[in-house]
């Protein structure tokens, strides 16, 4: 019976990861994060420079270290600037995290909670968007999990781990940068004094082990710094205090800040677990009537507080994202599996039930697929097919990321159409924004034809 548990698990498993990386191929960039990421990641294929990223051709992006930009141009050099290029390198860091979270709990528990702890990570709604999706915060998380895993097992005896942790702080302080020392650091603090580990800590190589943090992450700050002077004043200051604290924060150079009543992030944790979250009372009930399990290797509540504390600092956030949960939901997953089977297993029922949610999903996307992703995704992937690559092209109505990465950055954008000349070029393509159209008819009328339009833009050329 645990065989073909085993088996039904990993083709779960199976199953999900394929049609999020069949996904890869088929669902064009999307605006604003996704395309804006990925053609900060062309940019830096296209100019060779791997150490300032740029948000337009010479503007420097401060706002992120460059791990997930140099895994997204890594891609686009080697399979050219597309959707799938662009994303690979986030799909390889999310099978390292895999990987990495399913060694260790299968160390420490046993294979089932490994592949059960990985099922329902991978169909929660944010870490499945997320597997391949060009942002920072899937690299983040692998730090954190690297953190998680690694110091974890070198407390317990297992000095091979502890290079683990290591690692993930460097990773971490090229994804996020202090942020992600912060939400590793935090719960690792609070897991040793409250379970009173001091005489373990020295199973860590400390000296060593921060060198090697260090040597891995520090140059590229420095190089930054000097490549562009004002940088770690803004990245330390603007993105990781200001920005938090600061509702009316102004000082933001690629957007604007998003205000949100404090508390937030537990709503967004809620949206982000999905469909798993509704179970949390059902796990609550179970607990609450069979008992908690004993903790006496600490690692359940070692798993809560890492669970807990992304949640907790963003409480008191003003600017924040729903993808700031993100780190939270490993140990969450890897913690309600472990309750569940301590506090008594049946498996076979909820097995079918992970299933069952697994079609259910796969269904949604075949549908949503069908009614059109003109329909539902921001991306002008489809537009701009109807406009030859080699003919110019202007935008109006500001910057649009994904026709910007779609064009190869080969697009000249403007404001308003009044910022037009009074002739239009033969030949020349003009992506109107809707708002924007019935001027642009209006003073063109004559010389126009319009090629394509979608629920943001219509495709014109002038004659």
């Amino acid at each position: 019976m645990a065989s073909k548990n085993i088996k039904s698990l990993s083709l779960g498993l199976i199953l999900l990861l394929a049609v999020r990386i069949i996904a890869m191929f088929v669902v064009p960039l999307t605006d604003p994060t996704e395309a804006r990421y990925a053609e900060i990641a062309r940019k830096m294929a296209e100019t060779g420079n791997w150490i300032t990223p740029q948000f337009d051709y010479g503007v420097p992006f401060w706002a992120k270290p460059p791990l997930h930009t140099w895994l997204s141009a890594l891609g686009i050099e080697a399979f050219g600037a597309n959707e799938f290029a662009a994303r690979l390198g986030i799909l390889f860091a999310t099978i390292a995290l895999l990987v990495i979270l399913w060694r260790w709990l299968e160390q420490l528990t046993d294979r089932t909670t490994a592949l059960v702890t990985l099922l329902i990570l991978c169909s929660a709604a944010l870490f499945f968007v997320a597997i391949a999706f060009v942002q920072t915060d899937m690299v983040l998380t692998l730090g954190i999990v690297a953190c998680m895993t690694g110091f974890y097992s070198a407390m317990r005896g297992d000095r091979r781990w502890a290079w683990m942790f290591f690692a993930g702080i460097a990773i971490g302080m090229l994804a996020k940068g202090p942020v992600s020392v912060v939400l590793s650091m935090t719960p690792i603090a609070l897991w040793v004094i409250w379970r009173r580990e001091w005489s373990n800590l020295g199973r860590l190589p400390w000296v060593s082990g921060l060198a090697v943090a260090a040597i891995i992450s520090i140059p590229w700050y420095v190089a930054a710094e000097i490549a562009t002077p004002g940088f770690l004043k803004y990245f330390i200051i603007g993105e990781h205090i200001q920005r938090f604290l600061d509702p009316g924060w102004t000082g933001d150079l690629y957007g604007s800040g998003r205000e949100h009543a404090k508390g937030t992030i537990w709503l967004y944790w809620i949206v982000a677990a999905l469909p798993w979250s509704p179970m949390l009372p059902i796990l609550g009930w179970r607990l609450y009537k069979r008992g908690i399990p004993a903790d006496g290797d600490g690692l359940q509540s070692y798993l809560l507080l890492f669970a807990i504390v992304p949640l907790v600092f963003f409480t008191a956030a003003a600017n924040i994202l729903v993808t700031y949960t993100l780190p939270a939901l490993p140990a969450a997953a890897a913690l309600g599996v472990i309750l569940w089977r301590r506090s008594g297993t049946g498996g076979g029922t909820w097995l079918k039930v992970g299933v069952a949610e697994i079609m259910v999903l796969v269904i949604g996307l075949i549908v949503a697929c069908l009614i059109g992703k003109d329909s539902f995704l921001p991306s002008r992937q489809d537009i701009l097919a109807h406009f030859p690559q080699s003919h110019p092209l202007t935008i109006t109505g500001g910057r649009d990321f994904s026709a910007e990465f779609y064009r190869h950055g080969q697009i000249t954008t403007i404001q308003d159409v009044d910022q037009l000349p009074d002739t239009l070029s033969p030949g020349a393509g003009y992506l109107v924004r809707n708002n924007q159209v019935d001027a642009f008819e209006k003073r063109y009328g004559d010389h126009i034809t319009e090629l394509a339009k979608d629920k943001s833009f219509r495709l014109f050329e002038a004659h």
